[in-house]
């Protein structure tokens, strides 16, 4: 009988921190390269509730992959090796969510995300619906790009009392000083209406429709943004295909594959400095029994910090 050495630790066993990377909640301590945190709040969808439970349910299958990184098939690269054993990359928890009140968990989302950049980690956020990029961005203090990959602009007028939906984070975010650009990128469908695309591009916002970009190719995507530039990257899963998303309330048709959305990302990882990114709208209450999308997104969250931390 062969002697037992370690754990075996399969997919279903253990707490569910991200790629079993160390639990740190106390962010006085924090010393590490990444600070994953989760965001639990669905407030700000006016359709199906439900991606509270994203950030749980992403961190969950993350758990089938290995801790010490993997590598990409064709190349025979590693990616994230060392990683996560080293504490590199922590996940700090959750943001503390106030029900009903929208104006006090954003607060409470600011001061995590400014906690974090205070002790020199880059946050990467696990939504949670889109409206949780607004309060992520107001916390940096430093000039910064905003790439977003994306179906819908989310740029919605403040009207009829309503101003922190996930329709509006990114108006909230275009008017912030420090944004320097803001370029979204495979919005598509028939919800993206002509008055708002124009204000965008009135106030200088950059739109690549999923047709534009693979008409011209990552390249002129790069043009938006200065080489080495800084940049913040919101990845919202209904840049995806409606097909590849069952657990997402907002799918649209005619979206990227996963194999564009990932190559787009490690495009950017390259050409610019990631400052934090965030993953949201993952609804595991409309999921497959497989959790599909949740491993999806576990996927392109592992996959987008291998390019970055390359």
């Amino acid at each position: 009988m062969t002697e037992k050495t370690s754990r075996i630790d399969r997919g279903y066993v253990g707490i569910p921190t991200f790629l079993r990377s160390r639990y740190c909640p106390d962010l006085s301590t924090l010393d590490a390269k990444v600070a994953v945190f989760g965001i639990p709040f669905d407030e700000g969808s006016p359709f199906l509730p439900g991606s509270r439970f994203g950030p749980r349910s992403v961190r969950e299958h993350s758990l089938r992959f290995s801790p010490d990184g993997y590598q990409d098939m064709e190349t025979g690269e590693e990616f994230l090796k060392g990683v996560v054993p080293s504490g590199a990359l922590v996940d700090v928890g959750d943001v503390d969510i106030a029900p009903t009140n929208v104006e006090a968990t954003f607060n409470n989302i600011t001061e995590m995300t400014r906690a974090i950049l205070a002790r020199g980690a880059m946050p990467v956020a696990l939504g949670g619906d889109h409206s949780v990029t607004y309060p992520i961005v107001r916390a940096f203090d430093k000039p910064l790009h905003v790439i977003q990959f994306d179906a819908h602009v989310d740029y919605e007028p403040f009207e009829n009392g309503l101003r922190y939906t996930n329709g509006h984070a990114f108006r909230h975010i275009h008017a912030m000083d420090h944004v320097l650009s803001l370029s979204q990128i495979g919005i598509r469908g028939v919800r993206n209406y002509a008055s708002t695309l124009n204000q965008i591009r009135a106030n200088g916002g950059n739109i690549v429709s999923v047709e534009k970009y693979r008409a011209l190719g990552v390249k002129e995507m790069l043009k938006l943004v200065p080489a080495g530039a800084p940049i913040y990257v919101s990845i919202d899963v209904d840049a995806l295909d409606i097909s590849l998303v069952p657990g997402c309330v907002s799918g649209e048709p005619d979206g990227f594959t996963h194999a564009e959305l990932r190559d787009a990302l490690a495009a950017v990882a390259a050409h610019g400095e990631i400052v934090g990114f965030d993953f949201v709208e993952v609804n595991p209450t409309l999921d497959v029994g497989t959790g599909a999308t949740s491993y999806l997104g576990a996927h392109i969250v592992m996959q987008f910090l291998g390019e970055i931390l390359r």
